[in-house]
């Protein structure tokens, strides 16, 4: 029984989090831009905007230009974020490629500096959420709310791999029975259960989530939009 509502619910919060990122991607492309408004100094051509908007969702660099400590936890928690992500791959695929086994023991040997790294940044951007006033003013459930989700996957999955380790086999024949609609059993470890639930929440909530500006900041006009309202008039889809 327990298999049987994890599975449904994988694939429940799977279509919600394609279709609900689809959906946003849609919105935020058929928006009209009725002001030219690009973030100054801005450039002045396409093939700079590319650049800029590479820097921006690459490196951060206008967290960077803005602050640099937040940006420094930003890039330690993305980097962190990446190399989790990497590390899971195994789980997906069958057989692992041999370069996917070489990542892996590479990942194994620095496993738990990548874990703290992860969580540390969360911690620390709660605190400043609770601790300093005017964010703390601004701030909303939701932003709390994300924080703690992301935390607590990083917590379990550390707590998995070093203290409460579930059978590994048994994981990935679920996870592979999942992605070939041949579901296998769940395996019964509680921190995996507790794990493997709170990444399908994330899932389900992230289109509706500010997480979602991984995608928006393609779309931003702010950063997207040439400066060259002298040399070209704007056109938007308003005035046709």
């Amino acid at each position: 029984m327990l298999s049987t509502c994890y599975t449904f619910s994988a694939y429940f919060a799977i279509v919600i989090f394609v279709f609900g990122i689809l959906c946003k991607v849609w919105k935020y492309a058929i928006i009209p831009n009725p002001l030219k408004i690009p973030l100054t100094p801005a450039p002045t051509n396409a093939v700079g905007v590319i650049f800029r908007v590479f820097l921006d969702a690459a490196f951060f660099k206008s967290l960077f230009n803005s602050n640099k400590f937040i940006w420094l936890g930003g890039c330690a928690f993305h980097l962190a974020l990446l190399v989790v992500v990497a590390s899971h791959i195994r789980f997906f695929i069958s057989p692992v490629p041999e370069l996917i086994m070489l990542l892996q023991t590479f990942f194994q040997s620095i496993g738990i500096f990548i874990g703290l790294l992860f969580i540390a940044p969360i911690g620390y951007l709660f605190i400043r959420r609770v601790w300093v006033d005017r964010i703390r003013f601004v701030s909303i459930f939701a932003d709390y709310f994300v924080l703690i989700l992301l935390f607590f996957i990083g917590l379990s999955g550390i707590t998995m791999k070093y203290f409460i380790r579930p059978d590994l086999v048994a994981v990935k024949a679920f996870i592979m029975g999942l992605i070939s609609f041949a579901p296998e059993s769940m395996p019964t470890n509680p921190i995996f259960i507790t794990h493997f639930t709170l990444i399908l929440i994330l899932l389900v909530y992230f289109p509706f989530s500010k997480l979602i500006h991984s995608f928006g900041i393609f779309f931003s006009p702010t950063r997207t939009q040439i400066d060259n309202p002298r040399e070209k008039r704007h056109i938007n889809l308003w005035d046709r």
